[in-house]
């Protein structure tokens, strides 16, 4: 059984359509794992720490859309009741460890939040002895684990998610392009480990500084290693405000021709607009949360609060519909490490998700390119975990 005591860990459209507080599948959580006794008979107290008070007015922003995505899920929950509790972390490990506490003083059973990794670790540290569990809207696995789960979309779900669909579209090689920071680092890993596990076979890595003429360098590299190789694709870590734009410029014009080599992505290239715009990207393949429900999402939340939702916000609404997904089955087991990590998972505002034992998560993505300067989903997001995809 997996334990919660893990005490150390590294710092590093309609309403109808929105209604996710639901299991994907009826389950039996009837094993108890880490996690506190609740009675589903009366409101639930849940904590969400949100990063207000930095003095950062991006951290204001993302805060207040956190709250306001919480508040949506809670509106369209059906027989499941919850005290949401709002607290301030400003942006500060120290503070959310102080706050995570308090949480708990005044009744948590479950912590949503907070945002940033440190943060989220050492609010998780504060209250490990207490068994409650906290979702965070991180996306770094180094601080997963335990009492700890994070929300944010994962390198390693992409990359396998991606991989998987290059084997199945009978790539055999691809040659790993990454930056020369952490999050490259990362990147890379992710890949390497996705590849490893597929038919889909590690053609060689590439690393590049961060500067112009650092990714200029890395061309010449990175021709070399598709030649020799006989590699049939290349695996980009690089973002669309980072060496994306570049690449999708110097690769082609030096003979790594898109028409013959499969370009991916480990981030988003539809984001901002603009890049849709870019000769290289055209053809290029990346992942996405289901848009349908993306979109369903964006237009419930600006319709409500009359302004778009920060990106991460439905991170929040997420964690609200999981937990009383949970709730709503009358067990005072709800909330512990087992329930949560039952592997049917949930309906989220960009498709299926589940979390795992080791604290990481799997989120059903879609496979998307751009034609003609425009996102076509050429492999649809999985709608259950039994299915493609998975």
């Amino acid at each position: 059984m997996f334990t919660v005591c893990k005490p150390v860990r590294k710092l590093a459209r309609a309403a109808a359509v929105l209604a996710t507080a639901t299991i994907l599948t009826a389950c039996d959580v009837s094993s108890i794992g880490g996690g506190p006794s609740i009675n589903t008979s009366k409101p639930v107290p849940v904590a969400l720490l949100v990063p207000a008070g930095s003095g950062n007015s991006g951290d204001a922003e993302l805060a207040r859309s956190l709250e306001n995505a919480a508040r949506l899920a809670m509106s369209d929950l059906q027989n499941v009741q919850i005290d949401l509790r709002v607290y301030d972390t400003r942006g500060n490990s120290g503070t959310a460890a102080t706050v995570a506490q308090q949480a708990v003083a005044d009744g948590a059973k479950i912590i949503i939040g907070p945002v940033y990794a440190q943060a989220a670790n050492s609010a998780g540290l504060a209250v490990l002895n207490n068994k409650v569990n906290l979702l965070s809207f991180s996306n770094n696995t180094s601080i997963a684990g335990g009492n700890v789960f994070v929300l944010g979309p994962t390198f390693e779900n992409t990359a396998n998610r991606l991989v998987n669909y290059a084997g199945s579209r009978g790539k055999t090689g691809t040659v790993i392009v990454h930056s020369n920071d952490a999050a490259g680092r990362l990147g890379q890993s992710a890949i390497a480990t996705a590849l490893s596990n597929s038919r889909v076979g590690n053609a060689g890595t590439v690393g590049y500084d961060r500067s112009q003429q650092g990714v200029i360098n890395s061309v010449p590299t990175i021709k070399a290693t598709v030649a020799s190789s006989g590699a049939d694709s290349i695996f980009l870590t690089s973002t669309t405000a980072g060496a994306l734009p570049l690449y999708s410029q110097l690769l082609p014009e030096a003979g790594v021709s898109p028409a013959t080599t499969q370009y991916m992505g480990l981030t988003r290239w539809d984001i901002p607009a603009q890049t849709l715009e870019l000769p290289g990207v055209q053809g290029g393949w990346f992942a996405l949360p289901d848009p349908s429900k993306a979109q369903a999402y964006r237009q419930r939340y600006n319709n409500t609060y009359g302004e778009a939702p920060h990106p991460i916000s439905g991170l929040a609404y997420d964690g609200i519909a999981a937990i009383a997904a949970l709730v709503s089955q009358g067990k005072s087991d709800a909330l512990t490490v087992s329930a949560l990590t039952q592997n049917a998972g949930f309906q989220g505002v960009g498709g299926i998700f589940r979390l795992r034992p080791n604290g990481t998560n799997e989120r059903g993505l879609a496979i998307a390119t751009i034609q003609n300067k425009q996102v076509v989903v050429i492999d649809p997001a999985p709608q259950s975990f039994s299915g493609a995809g998975f």
